[in-house]
């Protein structure tokens, strides 16, 4: 049973969450030839202040 796991900056809407999930289950199950059943997806939500890039926090780039 595969578990993917995406994480991602907090703030996108219920809808795209849901079309993200369908989208990674539908490649996974035809890549893999398993039924969609057997494909789980955890989204991660993360806040701009817990992600740093070239070592500064994106709260802080990003602004």
């Amino acid at each position: 049973m595969p578990i993917v796991q995406i994480s991602m900056i907090q703030g996108r809407t219920p809808e795209k969450k849901e079309e993200l999930i369908k989208k990674v289950t539908d490649a996974i199950a035809e890549t893999l030839e398993i039924p969609k059943e057997r494909v789980q997806i955890v989204l991660n939500e993360v806040s701009k202040e817990n992600i740093g890039r070239g070592g500064i926090p994106l709260s802080k780039i990003d602004s």
